[in-house]
């Protein structure tokens, strides 16, 4: 007795129906039912070929749906992701290059600005001296200079 194991687990479908997957036999019988339908209700309107051709016409799409797979992706899923990345996606990518180390020096750079205008706003005692004497006064710095404290 011989078992067949995949080497890759992912490719295992269990078959259901005449070694068909259940995908592939719901919609083998999806494209059966709408081949006669459209035989039946098509018949008195076209010739035996012709009604030969659009019933595999009509077929054809839900066949590709049950057995078709790209990159792992079944029929619906490819459908989706084609019409995401060709319609609904912008087609023309832009690159935009970001140097994080210039960012990183701006915030440095505004980081000290802000902590400058903080420290120019507080009030600064100033000591002079009147007559032999200390006084203190309080006073703010000018906006407009800078000065070490």
């Amino acid at each position: 007795m011989e078992v067949k194991i995949n080497r890759e687990i992912r490719q295992y479908t269990e078959s259901i129906f005449f070694g068909l997957s259940m995908r592939q036999f719901i919609f083998s019988c999806l494209a059966c039912v709408i081949a006669v339908l459209l035989y039946f209700i098509l018949r008195p309107y076209f010739g035996i070929e012709t009604l030969s051709w659009v019933c595999i016409l009509g077929a054809a799409p839900f066949a590709v749906l049950g057995f078709v797979t790209y990159n792992g992706m079944t029929a619906e899923k490819f459908i989706y992701a084609w019409i995401k990345s060709e319609i609904l996606m912008p087609k023309k990518l832009m690159f935009k290059p970001t140097n994080l180390y210039d960012e990183m020096l701006k915030n440095i750079e505004n980081n000290k600005k802000i902590d400058s205008k903080n420290k120019k706003k507080h009030k600064l005692k100033k000591a002079r001296k009147v007559d032999n004497k200390v006084i203190e006064e309080e006073t703010k710095v000018d906006e407009n200079t800078e000065q070490d404290i």
